[in-house]
Parts: C-alpha cells; structure tokens; sequence
C-alpha cells in the first residue's frame, strides 16, 4: 500500500531533485483533494499555497530540474472522470497573489513596465476590485441567450462537465434577460465561483448532524461536495448560488471585445442586465495605492458578509490593454490577489487538557505547536466537550487544522488522517478533575461533564475572576494569574472580599508596587458603584450573560426585587424564559449564594435603584419592538446601542426578519443585513435617527 503523502514540505536535508519529486507528488495529491474530491481539500489553503510556493523556489533555484508539467506552473488539476470532460474555449487560468502593499505595489511596477506608461499617466489607470469569494469557478456556456454547458476549471483547459448539477442553481439563469444590442447572438461565455452562503451552510451541517452524517468543515468543501454530486435534486437541496465575474462574447477571448466594449466595469453591467448576479461589493477605483486600500478595508468587513471571502481581486478596467501585458504559464499578468490572512492551518496537537469553569464545567482544550492563523498566533483552542473530541476522533499526537475567524474562539477542525503516526491511541476523557480530585460526572441528557466540589480550587479562580471581568464588575488589573495569587495568599476566599482589600497588604505580594497596590483597591472601590446588569453579570448565575441581565435591570429596580419576585415573574421578562428563570430562581435559593449576596450588600456594593439615590425606570418606548444594530456606531458601542434597546422593553436581535422593526446602520454595515432590510422595506436608521428612537419611539 503507497503511504499517504505528508501534509508539509519535505525534509530540507535531501537533495534537491529527491526534494522536489516528492514535493510535485505531494502538490499533485492535495491538488486532486481539492478540486475533485467531493469532500474537498484535505488540508488548508494556506498550508497548500506553502507547499506550492516551496516547489516553486526549489525550481527557480535549480532551473535544470524544472519541468513545462509541474504543479508550480499548472491550474488546478485534471478532471476526475466523475462528469464528462468539457474543454475550454479559454483557458481558465490562476491569479498570481499579494499579501501586503509592498507585493501590490511590485505587481504595479511591472505592469508600468511592461505598458511602458510613465508613473502619471500608470497613476490614472483605474481598476476593478471585487471580493475573492471562497468558492469554486465555473464557465456558464450559452448560445442564442440559452444555457447549453456549465464546466469546472479542471486544469485550467480541460473541466468537467456538471450543466445538470448547476441548472438546478436559483441565481443560474436558464434563459439569458436584458437583451440589447446583440447581446445573446452566437456564442456567449460567463464566468464565475459558486459558493454556498452561510446560512446554507449552516442549514446543511444541521441536517447532516440531525441524520448522523459527518459535518462538512467549511462553506467551501460543503459547495464543492453539493456541485458534484451525481444526482442534481441532492445539489439543488444545498442552497449554492453564484457571482459572475467575467463576460467573454463570441469568439473574443479575456483580451477583449472588439466593437462592443473596451471596459471590464462595462462588462459587468452587461452582465447584471442579462439577468447574472454581480457582487455588490465591487468597485472600480483610481491606481494601485487604492487597489490596496480597497482590499484592507474589505478585509476588515469580511465578518459581516453572508458569504466567505479569502482575499480581493483587482483588474485593470481597460481590457484592450490585456492583450499587450499577456499571461505567464498560469496566470494573466492584468490581474491580481490579495490574500487575506489564512483563516485555517495545520500544526501537531501535542496535548488534550481540561479546564474547570466556575459552574465545575469540564472543558478539553487542544494545546498546540504555535501557528499563525487568522492573524494572530494560536496556541490554544478549545474542544467544547467530551463528545466532540470523540466525534472528531482527535488524538494527541495528530496533525490537526485549526481555524480561526476574526475574533471568533479558536477551534480544531479535525485531524488530518493522512498524516497521523501508526497506532496514535484514543484518548479518554479523565474520571477525576485535575484541580482537586473529586470524580467528574457527567449529568444525564447533558453532553457536558462538571466536578461537583463547589470549594475546588479550579473553580474558585474562576469564579473571582469572572466577577472582575470587564462584562461583569470592570475591575481592572484583576485577571485569573492576579486573582489566583490572591486566593493562594489567602487575601481573599471569594470576591466579596476584593472590598476589604488594603493597599498595604498588596504591596506584601510579588509584582505590586505603591503604585500598583493603590491603583488596584481604587479600582475595587470604583466597581462598588456599578450599574444592575454588570452585579448581575458577576454573580455567574448560569444563562445569565449581557443580554439577559439588561433584560433583568430594565425591567427590575434592584438585586432584592429580582431575589424576590420569583419565576413567574423572572419568566414573562423578555428573553428570559421559563428555563433561564429557575436557573436564577435556584440561584437565589442556595443559602451560600444568599450569604455571599448579603456580603456584597455589607461592602456596600450597588445593588441597584434602591440602594443608591431613586432613579426613573426608562420610559418603555420600544416595548414589543425588534431593532437590530449593525455596523460602527460613534457615539455607541454595539453592546451599549443594544442594551439601549432592551432597557426601552425592546429587542435587539442579530438577524433581521419579517418581525424586525428598524435596522441601525452605522459604519461598515452587514451587507446581507442591510440587502434583508431593503426586501423587507424596513426602515434603515442612522445614528440621530436611532437617539430620537430612543427617546420617543418614533420612527422617521
């Protein structure tokens, strides 16, 4: 049996030519995973893009060894023979990338060159920038205004032929509209990358885990397992749609279109009046400085789309000047990207831990070999519970693809098989918890496992410290290292006793200063004065995060009146519910969480309306209504233009829907958002519109 080929480069120690066999081998392998495997890439792109780059420096290093059949000079891979074979009329070629301004600004500097323009008249050249959409591209055939083909790229000459699959595709059109001019006459050739929107993502991987299917672990591999499927009702179950993105009419190919346009921005609006889907985001602007500005700022949206992008495309508008600027082996020299930051890369898993929350839930954790991946280092990332590490079967020891979205936790994907040592064993969630001993137990109908030892020491830290966190009591310079220092010197037992901390006492310990010591008690002291929500938020009562604590301090004066008014009552506040109700209900039940209240209280601790000068309840002007807030607000964070909303005896959702009484749009909104609204006819406020909103509930 032939070994599987390893995910990462091979041993620098070989010789050049062994290096780069086994380099092409490897290439070749992950290539044919991504482009013909049904269940997608095997590795991340990233990791793919580093084997290509190493294949390509070896080759420019030794030229003798380069060969005009390499994967570092090819596209894509062969078809599979899944589908029938469908050739291109033009080749679908690669894009050379940039990662940084440098590389965008070099790409400029060769296309001056090779235009021989001088820097002002390169300078006023415009360009047409657009997501990279983390999909898969595809070749739209049409003669006489009708789809006869639809074709992968293949290897960039030859693809496959899925017309059945994407026929069964909404944002396909079958028929070509907005005819003029001879647009549908002859033969016409529509480009594009289908994708599968998150929500449908979303939508699959539940009905997948619902009929005990595996999950697919991105948006990308769950399209690419939908378009080849051999039977198009199960592609047109999935939910994919389509940006087109280049028009080629009649014989023309990409170096033009004689008589008809000599403009890329033309091209598109042509193809937004026959009938395709054109993304929104894109955008024609002035020299290169722009492209890269463009590019930064789609990056720093990239969260608020409904779709994945992995980067920006930029073309030069002028089609009549491909010709002159040509293409290498692989790609066209008047076109660029740029790759975003790799949200997904490989590394060794070298242990499975668990840590104690404050409630005693026990959660694994991945400790990994450092990597950076979603622009940031990640050495850590969580594993939720005992089910789905065993559902992953993920193993110290293993090569593992970690993603990470923005700000959104690390997570372990999975393990890459293909790489994982021989006899690598199962690994078991442990019986005892770390900290202190005591057996964990795993709760029946729970898929989480907690120590039930309230006096564990794991648990104690962690509960102080969530008290201090910024959400909860804002008291700074009060982190798990600082707080596990404290309840070790036996300064504290519990946060109650933050509020009888001195400031020589702290001097006493490593790491305080004067300074230090009375800036950590004058920040306790500060906290005492703390609005309902953060006391609320403090106490960790189970369920109760942000949301519901603005829910609870709208509607509730104080801490007694919550303590009080029992379930009932704690259930008819919006968004509580019956079940976050006993859970606070219980809370206040237990005698230790009663005394640990009344300490607070003896502090002198806020415990809300009462308990300091009367304050009016907010006038609930929004009561019964839906607002959701999307983008940069000014003078408003996200959470405080929400909790704004609430305390008014309204919602604020994170989706917009039929039952949504205004959007809030600052900047940089969601545009699937934004798009929802505009169906809907919903009104779009700006922030003024928003304040007076708050103020009288009027709408503009």
């Amino acid at each position: 049996m032939t070994k599987e080929p390893h995910p990462f480069s091979p041993d620098e120690s070989l010789a050049p030519a062994e290096r780069i066999s086994l380099l092409r081998e490897t290439v070749r392998h992950y290539a044919e995973k991504y482009y013909n495997d049904p269940s997608g890439s095997e590795i991340p792109d990233a990791d793919y893009d580093g084997l290509v780059d190493d294949l390509t420096r070896l080759e420019e290093q030794h030229p003798e060894l380069a060969t005009i059949d390499s994967p570092a000079v090819s596209v894509g891979a062969p078809p599979s023979g899944l589908f029938p074979p469908a050739r291109h009329r033009v080749a679908m070629m690669s894009l050379d990338k940039a990662v940084s301004l440098d590389e965008i600004l070099a790409w400029g500097n060769r296309t001056q060159r090779l235009l021989d323009l001088d820097a002002e008249s390169f300078d006023g050249l415009s360009f047409v920038c657009e997501p990279k959409i983390d999909g898969l591209s595809i070749s739209l055939s049409y003669h006489n205004g009708r789809l006869v083909r639809a074709a992968t790229r293949g290897d960039g000459y030859v693809g496959e032929d899925v017309t059945a699959n994407v026929a069964t595709i909404g944002s396909v059109p079958k028929h070509l509209g907005g005819a003029g001019d001879g647009e549908l006459a002859g033969e016409i050739e529509i480009r594009g990358e289908v994708y599968l929107p998150l929500a449908a993502f979303e939508e699959l991987n539940a009905r997948q885990a619902a009929n005990g299917m595996k999950l697919f672990s991105n948006p990308r591999n769950a399209a690419a397992g939908s378009l080849r499927q051999r039977d198009p009702e199960v592609t047109a179950g999935r939910g994919l749609s389509i940006w087109a993105y280049q028009l080629l009419l009649g014989s023309d190919g990409p170096s033009g279109n004689p008589g008809r346009t000599t403009r890329h921005s033309d091209l598109l609006e042509i193809l937004r009046r026959l009938g395709l889907p054109v993304n929104p985001e894109t955008r024609l602007v002035k020299g290169v400085q722009a492209v890269y500005e463009f590019c930064t700022e789609l990056q720093g949206r990239r969260y608020s789309l409904d779709y994945e992008i992995d980067g920006a495309v930029a073309k030069i508008d002028d089609v009549s000047l491909y010709g002159r600027l040509g293409s290498t082996s692989h790609a066209p020299r008047w076109a660029i990207a740029y790759k975003f930051p790799p949200e997904e890369r490989s590394t060794l898993l070298e242990q499975i831990l668990v840590s104690i929350g404050r409630t005693g839930r026990v959660t694994p954790f991945a400790k990994l070999v450092p990597v950076r991946v979603g622009g940031s280092t990640v050495a850590l990332a969580s594993l939720h519970n005992e089910d789905q590490v065993a559902s992953k079967d993920l193993r110290p020891g293993d090569t593992v693809v970690v993603r990470k979205a923005g700000d959104v936790i690390p997570e372990v994907v999975g393990p890459i098989l293909s790489a994982r040592p021989e006899g690598l064993p199962t690994w078991r969630f442990p019986s005892r918890c770390p900290a202190c001993g005591s057996a964990l137990v795993r709760l029946q109908g729970e898929s989480d496992t907690y120590c039930l030892n309230s006096e564990c020491t794991a648990q104690r830290v962690q509960r102080a410290a969530h008290f201090a966190s910024r959400a909860a009591m804002d008291i700074e310079g009060l982190g798990e290292q600082r707080v596990t220092q404290l309840l070790d010197s036996g300064l504290i037992r519990d946060a109650a006793d933050y509020y009888a901390l001195r400031a020589e006492q702290l001097e006493a310990l490593d790491g305080f200063g004067a300074v230090s010591a009375r800036n950590m008690v004058a920040a306790i002291e500060s906290s005492r004065r703390r609005p309902l929500v953060n006391l609320l938020v403090a106490l960790g009562i189970r369920h109760v995060g942000s949301t519901v604590a603005s829910s609870l301090a709208a509607r509730f004066f104080d801490l007694d009146e919550v303590m009080e008014v029992g379930e009932d009552a704690l259930g008819a506040v919006e968004g509580v519910g019956p079940v976050i109700a006993s859970s606070i209900a219980r809370f206040f039940s237990l005698p230790e969480n009663r005394a640990f209240v009344e300490r607070l209280r003896s502090a002198g601790v806020s415990f809300g309306a009462r308990s300091g000068p009367e304050v009016p309840r907010v006038p609930q002007v929004l009561a019964g209504r839906s607002v959701v807030v999307t983008g940069t607000l000014s003078r408003w964070s996200r959470d405080e233009a929400e909790r704004a909303v609430v305390a008014r005896g309204g919602r604020a959702p994170g989706s917009v829907s039929a039952r949504t009484t205004a959007v809030v749009a600052g900047a940089g909104p969601g545009a699937a958002k934004i798009t929802r609204a505009v169906e809907l006819g919903l009104p779009i406020l700006d922030e003024e519109a928003f304040e007076r909103l708050l103020d009288t509930g009027e709408l503009p």
